[in-house]
């Protein structure tokens, strides 16, 4: 969704080109893949949080039909300054951490299209890779994000080649 703008059911959630078989690629080479979301749509009565697992659900679904997996959901509900895993912050990270407590920031990779999500990521020292969404969609702070990350591709697919390729091979 454009900033300012929520998704709060699935009918309004628009699975991108390519994501599936992104994810998929990632399944396959044994990552594990996590989604981290700000959810500030909660805290301003717009949607639950049980919308928001509906949603998770919903896609979980999809891509199991696909061949790929998400393997774990974590999503702040609170609005700004109120807790510590509204991103940037690394709430949301620790709470990943709690339940696969193998996973390391500095061997991870935030792959995102916000501001937000880059500084999460360069605050945990992960390497990172924005996504340059066309303008319509574009985040307040695009400009910004795109200098602040490692890595910039115009779809998640490119963004997943690039990482699998800096993988060092055994």
């Amino acid at each position: 969704m454009p900033e300012g703008r929520y998704v709060t059911s699935w009918s309004e959630f628009d699975l991108l080109p390519g994501v599936p078989q992104a994810i998929a690629r990632l399944n396959r080479a044994g990552l594990r893949v996590l989604v981290v979301s700000n959810q500030r749509g909660i805290s301003l009565g717009l949607y639950t949080a049980a919308n928001v697992q509906a949603i998770h659900a919903t896609l979980q679904e999809l891509l199991a039909t696909l061949g790929a997996r998400v393997d774990g959901f974590y999503f702040c509900p609170h609005d700004n300054g109120q807790c510590t895993c509204r991103k940037p912050l690394p709430g949301l990270f620790e709470q990943a951490v709690a339940e696969f407590p193998q996973i390391l920031a500095k061997s991870s990779a935030m792959i995102g299209d916000s501001l937000s999500d880059i500084e999460f990521g360069r605050r945990l020292g992960m390497s990172t890779i924005f996504i340059n969404a066309k303008a319509k969609y574009q985040k307040a702070g695009a400009q910004q994000a795109s200098q602040l990350a490692d890595m910039c591709f115009p779809s998640l697919g490119e963004a997943v080649s690039a990482l699998l390729e800096s993988i060092p091979k055994a």
